[in-house]
């Protein structure tokens, strides 16, 4: 059976620092993949590539049997990309739910005529209430963004991403600055979405809960892939304890 992302050659060079070389990746329909490695490895940038933020020296990206390389980024989200950020940044003067429905609306949003002609937003809120029921914050549907915590900001992130419908989420560090309850709680939503069904791609730091969640690892160091597979058997690899768990270390005691 065909991947439903298929990552290819991947390199990228800003100035005279080689950033990634020669990735690929394939990734199945509904896999739960996490993408970890030190700071400086690539992850981000990886990411970056595949939803067309970063141009590629060299690199083939092929989502449900379409080649995207050429597509620009709001192309690849209409075809089912979406990705969340590690700054989150809602739309503030507006509720939690507006935010979502927002996103929801999307489509109607891309038609110009329709946005303009009709105001019922009666299916978009229904919607948009479903996923805030999803991430565990419904409760919170009719308040203000501003002033809410970093952990609803969090899960109001990634109920705005699925709300693109994605065939693929992207996680980008979901789990960063949220204390340990928080995160094991998170994670614990995004195994969840992704039992459900949808196909989740997460960097992440958080190595405890990343192990406890994911069902594959890829590792990057220095821009190239040096582990891949079962999280037990990459985390007992050699290479990949000197690469990334040393590296995590060193940072640690710097």
């Amino acid at each position: 059976m065909r991947p439903l992302l298929e990552i290819r050659d991947v390199s990228v060079r800003f100035g005279g620092v080689k950033a990634l070389s020669g990735v690929s990746c394939d990734i199945a329909e509904g896999e739960f993949l996490s993408l970890i490695g030190p700071n400086g490895a690539g992850k981000t940038t990886l990411l970056r590539v595949v939803t067309g933020q970063v141009k590629p020296e060299t690199a083939r990206i092929i989502l449900a049997g379409q080649d995207i390389t050429s597509l620009a980024t709001h192309s690849r989200i209409r075809l089912g990309l979406a990705i969340t950020h590690q700054i989150v940044r809602p739309f503030r003067s507006m509720t939690v739910l507006d935010n979502v429905a927002l996103a929801v609306g999307h489509e109607r949003l891309n038609r110009v005529l329709p946005a303009l002609v009709s105001r019922d937003r009666t299916k978009e809120r229904r919607r948009a209430l479903e996923l805030l029921k999803w991430v565990g914050i419904s409760d919170m549907a009719e308040r203000d963004v501003f002033g809410q915590p970093l952990g609803v900001l969090k899960r109001l992130e990634v109920a705005r991403a699925m709300a693109l419908e994605p065939k693929v989420l992207f996680l980008d560090e979901p789990l960063a600055g949220l204390n340990n309850i928080e995160a094991a709680r998170l994670a614990d939503t995004i195994a969840e979405i992704n039992r459900q069904g949808l196909t989740v791609v997460m960097i992440e730091h958080n190595l405890g809960e990343v192990l406890r969640v994911s069902r594959r690892l890829v590792v990057l160091d220095n821009g190239v892939k040096i582990g891949d597979g079962d999280p037990g058997e990459v985390m007992h690899d050699p290479a990949v304890r000197a690469a990334y768990v040393g590296k995590e270390g060193s940072d640690a005691a710097a």
